[in-house]
């Protein structure tokens, strides 16, 4: 696995965009950061990141759709999505899976558990380009 990857994060948090980024900076990763979802798009479609943590409920576009812009044009190969909310209701678990996100972890996290979920997928990811 190659020591930098790209991830972006996207937020309506500054906090927590924050936190995440110095996490993933701290393991070398390349982090992109956006704070509304037209942003996450914009972001996404530009940098073509390995990952994308993105939060369900943000201004002008919400996560739900940006996943679904996302798979709808990236497949579900190019890049790993996991959603990062303070939903921890059923119902959009159970809807963010259904539009293509990978993972679902909600707030608060603790650091180790985000590192080990976003590595998870990236290996994921580097056996797959491998084939």
């Amino acid at each position: 696995m190659p020591d930098a990857y790209k991830i972006l994060v996207a937020d309506d948090d500054p906090d927590i965009i924050d936190l995440i980024a110095s996490i993933l900076r701290a393991d070398h990763h390349d982090v992109v950061t956006a704070s509304d979802g037209a942003q996450a798009l914009e972001a996404a479609f530009r940098e073509r990141p390995d990952v994308v943590i993105i939060d369900l409920k943000m201004p002008k576009t919400d996560g739900f759709e940006v996943i679904r812009r996302l798979r709808a044009r990236f497949g579900a190969r190019q890049m790993a999505i996991i959603v990062l909310t303070a939903s921890n209701d059923e119902g959009s678990a159970a809807q963010g899976f259904a539009g293509g996100a990978d993972d679902f972890l909600v707030k608060p996290f603790t650091p180790s558990n985000l590192r080990a979920r976003v590595t998870t997928w990236l290996l994921r990811q580097s056996d797959h380009r491998e084939r």
